[in-house]
């Protein structure tokens, strides 16, 4: 489906038509009315838009469940089609009750875990960007926990980066004369934008080499709890493939809570689920 001369609103709208048809197997134009405000007509007129947008038979009206359901051929355009989607959709729900009628729908309740806040500045991370944008040098207050001492760093910045914990920025460090990973929240006082910096992005070799990062069951479960492991991660052969930045390296083993020492895999293999692929 080509969005070019779709406006936001309509985006956001095919998106929901897709989210709710894919996980619940019911729409009906209420999702649309009471999510977006919208008249009944507008939302029968975005549901036919979407239809009509496709070449296969992506909806099907169907009579006893008095609403659309997704068709043997239904393939998402617009979503990844992972359940993730839904189940932060659902969460946003609680969030958003306030301003939208979602819990009409008699939906399933939900619960996810959020980390709390960090303290990180706007008005820090808003200089951050304006110099990644323009390859610029920063002076900024910097503490660490190898040095917890409040000392100024000259950095160029040049990607903001989540690791799903925590923001950090990747930036040429001036002090330490190459790339380095910069918590957020470790920055204070006031970022001043410089002059140009001849350390972009470009020049970063280690953010521009892809290396490939083999997670496997842990050989220590049995052969049936490896394979359950396997299905978790929708893994293809046993192994899951993932083609990453060599700076993220550290952040996935850490967010896949995947181990590396023989000892605790072998002592411990249902807490440590997950290993990489010993090279040959």
């Amino acid at each position: 489906m080509r969005v070019d001369d779709l406006k936001w609103d309509q985006i956001l709208r095919f998106r929901l038509i897709e989210i709710i048809v894919l996980w619940e197997g019911r729409l009906t134009t209420n999702h649309l009315c009471d999510a977006f405000k919208i008249g009944r007509q507008q939302a029968s007129r975005d549901i036919a838009k979407y239809k009509s947008r496709i070449e296969h038979e992506q909806l099907v009206l169907d009579q006893r469940i008095k609403g659309y359901r997704p068709s043997s051929e239904f393939k998402p355009q617009l979503i990844k089609g992972s359940p993730g989607e839904y189940l932060s959709f659902l969460h946003q729900q609680h969030s958003m009750d306030s301003c939208f009628e979602f819990f009409n729908w008699g939906s399933a309740e939900s619960e996810i875990l959020t980390v709390p806040a960090r303290a990180v500045s706007p008005a820090i991370v808003r200089n951050l960007i304006t110099a990644a944008r323009e390859c610029r040098r920063v002076d900024v207050g910097y503490i660490s926990l190898t040095t917890p001492v409040l000392r100024d760093r000259v950095i160029t910045p040049h990607t903001i980066i989540f690791d799903g914990v925590r923001w950090h920025v990747r930036a040429y460090c001036e002090e330490k004369t190459r790339y380095i990973d910069l918590v957020l929240s470790r920055f204070r006082g006031e970022a001043e934008l410089m002059d140009k910096s001849k350390h972009g992005r470009a020049g970063d070799t280690d953010w521009h080499e892809m290396v490939e990062l083999l997670i496997i069951p842990n050989p220590h479960l049995t052969d049936v709890q490896q394979d359950i492991v396997a299905t978790d991660y929708n893994m293809v052969d046993g192994k899951l493939a993932l083609n990453i930045r060599q700076p993220l390296l550290m952040y996935y083993k850490k967010r896949f809570n995947v181990c590396e020492d023989q000892k605790l895999l072998e002592e411990k293999p249902t807490e440590y689920q997950l290993t990489v692929e010993q090279s040959e």
